[in-house]
C-alpha cells in the first residue's frame, strides 16, 4: 500500500478529512462542502478556449487537457471536489463501439444494439483500453492535494438506452420496447454494461479517485416496478464492485423523484437529488443511512444574486436535518451560465453554513 493510501481503500490520505468525504460519510463538517455537476464545461471561457478545434472525445483521452479542464472550476470557484473531465460514452469507445459525440446532438452510435448478436460487440473493458484515464488521474491527484477528485461513469440503463436508441432520445421506445419484450436479452446487455462500467470505476479509484458518482440521466423515463426489475439489479451490481474499495459512492439520476429510495437501494452511500423535490422529503423517501447531494435548479443562477442566495438559503434550511448534506445543483451547469454566479454561491454556502 502506498503512502497516499489511507487504510479504508483507495483514498489518498490527503483527501481523507475534507468536508466533501466528511459529509459522504454523514460526520460533523466545519461547512457544507459544494461542487457543482458539469463544473468542469462549456461555461467556463477557459474552457471553450483550451477546448477550440478539438473534438469531446478526443478531448476525454489526452491527459494534459483532461487535468487542465477538471482543475479550471476548482481555480475559480474554490468548490470543495473536482469531478473527472470526461463523458459517459467513454468507456463504449474504448471497447471498440463506433460512436461520436455530435455537437448539439449529443452521443450517436453508428450500428444500434438490437439483437443478441450484438452483445458480442460489448467486450470487457481492461486498463490497458484507458491508460490516458490513469495518467490524468495520476496528475491530478498530485495537482489537487486535499481537494478529493470525483470519479464517474453512466449507470447501465442510461448506456443501454444510448446503444439501443442510436442516440439521445424522448421516447426511449426501443429500448423500452426491448426491455418489456425481450427481458432476458435486456438483462443480459444491462449485466454486461455493469460490468464494463464497473471496470472503468475501478480504474478511476485505483488511479486515486476519492469517490465516484453513478449517473442515470434517463432513469425518470421509468416507473418504479420497472426500475426495480429490470435496471436496479445492474445498478447493484456496478456499486458492489467498487464497495470493498471504501469510497463514497454517489448516485443521481434527473426526474427520479418516485425512484429515489430504490436508488439508494441499489448501494448508493450518497444519492443525489434533482430540484423538484426537496430535501426534507428527498431525505423521507431515501430512508436513514444515506446522505444527500443537491438540489439547487440550475436556472434559478440567471435571476440574480439575491435570489440566488435565497433559494441557496432554503436548501440549506431544507438539509439542516439531514445526517449529510452535499451542496450542489439539481442537474448540470447549463452553458451559458455566468461563471461569477457559481463562484459567489459557493462562497455564500460555506459563509452561511460554517459551523
Amino acid at each position: 500500500m502506498s503512502a497516499n493510501v489511507s487504510p479504508m481503500g483507495s483514498q489518498p490520505t490527503s483527501t481523507y478529512d475534507s468536508a466533501f468525504l466528511k459529509a459522504c460519510r454523514r460526520e460533523p463538517v466545519p461547512h457544507t462542502p459544494v461542487w457543482f455537476m458539469r463544473q468542469a464545461g462549456r461555461s467556463l471561457p477557459e474552457y471553450r478556449k483550451v477546448r477550440e478545434g478539438i473534438g469531446m472525445l478526443d478531448s476525454c483521452m489526452r491527459p494534459d487537457l483532461v487535468t487542465e479542464i477538471t482543475l479550471q472550476p476548482v481555480r475559480r470557484h474554490r468548490v470543495d471536489a473536482a469531478i473527472y473531465f470526461s463523458d459517459i460514452v467513454v468507456p463504449l469507445k474504448a471497447i471498440g463501439i463506433d460512436l461520436d459525440i455530435k455537437p448539439g446532438i449529443g452521443p450517436v452510435v453508428e450500428q444500434p444494439v438490437r439483437t443478441r448478436a450484438d452483445l458480442d460487440r460489448l467486450r470487457d473493458l481492461t486498463p490497458e483500453d484507458v491508460p490516458y484515464v490513469t495518467e490524468a488521474i495520476g496528475t491530478l491527484t498530485r495537482e489537487l492535494g486535499s481537494t478529493p477528485l470525483i470519479g464517474f461513469a453512466g449507470a447501465p440503463f442510461t448506456l443501454a438506452s444510448y446503444l439501443v436508441e442510436g442516440g439521445p432520445s424522448r421516447t426511449y421506445e426501443n429500448a423500452k420496447a426491448m426491455m418489456y419484450g425481450d427481458p432476458e436479452l435486456w438483462a443480459d446487455l444491462l449485466d454486461r454494461l455493469a460490468e464494463i462500467t464497473a471496470a472503468f470505476l475501478k480504474v478511476q479509484i485505483e488511479a486515486g479517485a476519492s469517490a465516484v458518482q453513478l449517473f442515470d440521466s434517463w432513469a425518470g423515463a421509468l416507473a418504479p416496478a420497472d426500475y426495480r426489475r429490470s435496471v436496479l439489479p445492474a445498478s447493484a451490481k456496478v456499486f458492489d464492485a467498487v464497495a470493498g474499495y471504501g469510497v463514497p459512492r454517489i448516485h443521481f439520476g434527473v426526474g427520479t423523484g418516485e425512484l429515489l429510495g430504490l436508488m439508494g437501494e441499489a448501494g448508493a452511500d450518497v444519492v443525489g437529488v434533482d430540484w423538484r423535490v426537496p430535501l426534507d422529503e428527498a431525505a423521507r423517501r431515501v430512508g436513514p443511512g444515506k446522505a444527500l447531494q443537491g438540489n439547487l435548479d440550475p436556472t434559478v443562477l440567471f435571476a440574480g444574486r439575491e435570489a440566488v442566495e435565497a433559494k441557496a438559503q432554503d436548501i440549506l434550511d431544507s438539509a439542516a436535518g439531514l445526517e449529510g448534506h452535499i451542496f450542489n445543483l439539481g442537474h448540470g451547469v447549463m452553458p451559458s451560465t455566468d461563471p461569477d454566479a457559481l463562484t459567489r454561491l459557493v462562497e455564500y454556502v460555506h459563509t452561511a453554513s460554517a459551523r
